[in-house]
């Protein structure tokens, strides 16, 4: 018998537009011969399914259930393709859990952990897995002077929405004159900043995963901007970077990178497919954490999918078996 999956995408951040495209690239991937899904798109107003025939259907939020032409439909699992929140912070996963549904992401609490760079920072610098850039958390309610932000960094730095995803409201600071405008594009968008000293070097992401036991690292990409940095036009306008699958690197970098996303994969006890970034340090060779994506772009092009097919797997049974992998655990 198919098993109900519920793809769930869309949400109520500046990530809305792009969770559509990966929602796209995984409902066109999905085995229709072994699973029923139905895509549900999140709004601040309404949580709905459209049916072929032109039907919008609300979700029942009292049990995460559809009722179409008198027939309630409940899910085995849900494949969670939500950027930003509610999705990927946690929210999502805290109410799937209770209603005892099983899903494809990383668990409430790690997911909140990790949506927060600097929080998620702290626990990885704390491993001594890895080198993480010296960073400063500012408060829009807690305001630091200039002076204050100065003693504690040293110029040029990034500045970011410390729960922000797709590199939105990100800005590079090299001069004290900057500084205070970039807080303020962050505050446009939310209460947290996190400004973070600049590491020179080269750009990797890489993804990881585990299904059947095995924790798996996909093929390495290197990512070459034409801008100062991976910011959104970079990332989601062709043309503007060269994303390089498997990334042109010497077999020992991409086996301590690979290795590394491994361990950080199990000491964050994350779930589903993640996908860590890192800078290559140029002068030093050190090996420095930027982030982690818990739910990761799929749009067709994203670094995923690139990575899924580098490693010689077709999307419908990368899809496929972490749904299987979600429905095991319910069935354990």
């Amino acid at each position: 018998m198919k098993k109900n999956i519920a793809l769930v995408a869309g949400g109520y951040s500046g990530e809305y537009v792009i969770s559509i495209k990966t929602a796209v690239t995984i409902e066109n991937n999905i085995d229709s011969e072994q699973y029923n899904v139905y895509k549900i798109i999140l709004d601040k107003h309404h949580w709905k399914h459209s049916t072929p025939d032109g039907q919008d259907i609300e979700v029942d939020r009292k049990d995460f259930s559809l009722t179409i032409d008198g027939t309630k439909i409940t899910f085995d699992a849900v494949f969670i393709a939500v950027h930003g929140t509610p999705g990927e912070d946690g929210k999502l996963q805290g109410y799937l859990e209770m209603l005892d549904i099983p899903f494809t992401s990383c668990g409430a609490i790690v997911s909140g952990l990790t949506f927060n760079k600097i929080f998620c920072n702290r626990v990885v610098a704390q491993s001594g897995l890895v080198h993480v850039s010296t960073s400063l958390h500012v408060v829009q309610s807690r305001p630091l002077s200039i002076d204050e932000m100065m003693q504690q960094i040293s110029l040029p730095v990034f500045v970011k929405p410390a729960e922000g995803g797709s590199s939105l409201a990100t800005t590079k600071v090299k001069t004290i004159d900057e500084l205070q405008p970039a807080l303020d594009a962050v505050y446009a968008m939310e209460p947290q900043a996190m400004i973070e000293e600049f590491v020179k070097g080269r750009e990797f992401s890489i993804g990881v995963y585990r299904t059947n036991g095995v924790l798996t690292a996909l093929p390495l990409t290197e990512i070459i901007s034409s801008k100062e940095f991976f910011d959104y036009e970079a990332k989601y306008t062709p043309g503007v970077s060269h994303e390089v699958t498997p990334a042109e690197v010497e077999t020992s970098v991409a086996a301590l990178i690979a290795d590394t996303a491994r361990k950080i994969y199990d000491l964050l006890n994350c779930k589903g497919i993640c996908r860590v970034d890192f800078i290559l340090e140029e002068h030093s060779g050190n090996l420095f954490f930027l982030e982690i994506n818990t739910i990761p772009g799929q749009s067709e092009n994203s670094i995923v999918p690139q990575q899924v097919r580098a490693a010689g797997m077709t999307l419908p049974d990368f899809y496929g078996s972490l749904i299987e992998e979600t429905l095991s655990k319910k069935r354990g």
